[in-house]
């Protein structure tokens, strides 16, 4: 099996994490790194012994039958650099948020139809198995409906580019849309600068569904502590939602009967790979079968949408 040749532009907090999930990959093969900070391509040689390194991203094209490149860049570069990928017969993968812009987001999308080549977003926690395993609950209805959703995500670096809903909002936001498959009737936030900064680093949302589903979410960059938990309240049960615990990641609290609220604890099993592991599995298959069932319908323009909306 041959596998798929990736180029990887940005090495800085993120990129090194999807750089080795690739590199691990069975079915790609990661041959260039490219940072304008000499200090972290030094890192990266140091890393990846056998990539090329470079500082200009269009030098990529140089190098021979790449199908991917993922860009993890500063959100503000995200356009530019997405756009001479797809304009040069590449498949993209761009780290979130794809842009702040809804314009800039349309017209990617459009570019990449026009070429015929696949845009996707690094929404990590889309193919984690807690995540996947809360879908199955939801669409089976197996605890009865679902009543509300409460999403506590805390502690997280200090951007300069965009503030705490388009950094740690986007995962709850995408995450949303991809179980419920459907769109807020109305969203309201507040949004605090507790920093010296220009940019709010905590934030409260709260979504609207239909049948009355509320939704509320706490994201903030300064906690001492890192939290990344959703609990899920259905009729008969709630769902813990923990991606911090290494091996229970989902607790079932089910209900003993529906005139009191005393609980029984249920720990099921689920698939523990690294959701940027699956990720990438999943674009090769998105690749080589030329399906790319999770990003069609809107997806990267919806969710954009509706962080707009909140921030």
């Amino acid at each position: 099996m041959q596998k798929i040749k990736v180029s990887l532009i940005g090495y800085g907090y993120w990129g090194p994490k999807l750089a080795r999930n690739f590199q691990n990959s069975n079915f790609f093969n990661l041959v260039s790194i490219v940072d304008t900070s000499q200090k972290n391509l030094n890192t990266a040689k140091k890393d990846f012994p056998l990539v090329q390194t470079n500082k200009n991203y269009k030098d990529i094209l140089k190098i021979k039958n790449i199908s991917l490149v993922v860009i993890s860049t500063p959100t503000k570069t995200h356009f530019q650099i997405a756009k001479f990928v797809l304009e040069n017969g590449k498949h993209a993968l761009v780290e979130k948020p794809l842009s702040i812009s809804l314009n800039d987001v349309s017209k990617l999308e459009k570019l990449a139809k026009v070429n015929k080549k696949f845009l996707f977003v690094d929404y990590p926690f889309l193919f984690s198995g807690s995540v996947n395993y809360v879908k199955k609950m939801i669409d089976s209805k197996k605890y009865g409906d679902l009543l509300e959703i409460e999403s506590y995500r805390e502690q997280a670096p200090i951007r300069k580019d965009c503030n705490v809903v388009w950094d740690l909002g986007v995962h709850d936001i995408s995450i949303l849309n991809y179980l419920l498959n459907k769109k807020p009737k109305s969203t309201k936030s507040i949004k605090i600068k507790n920093l010296n900064s220009h940019l709010a680093d905590t934030a409260y949302l709260n979504l609207i569904y239909k049948n009355k589903l509320n939704v509320f979410i706490k994201n903030s960059w300064i906690s001492p502590n890192k939290i990344r938990l959703i609990k899920f309240k259905f009729k008969k049960a709630i769902i813990h939602c923990n991606e911090n615990e290494p091996i229970y990641k989902i607790k079932i609290f089910k209900k003993k009967n529906k005139n009191n609220l005393e609980y029984n604890l249920e720990i099921p099993e689920i698939d523990l790979t690294e959701p940027l592991s699956l990720m990438a599995d999943y674009i090769y298959k998105s690749i080589i079968y030329n399906n790319n069932k999770i990003f069609n319908n809107n997806l990267n323009f919806d969710i954009r949408k509706i962080l707009k909306k909140l921030s």
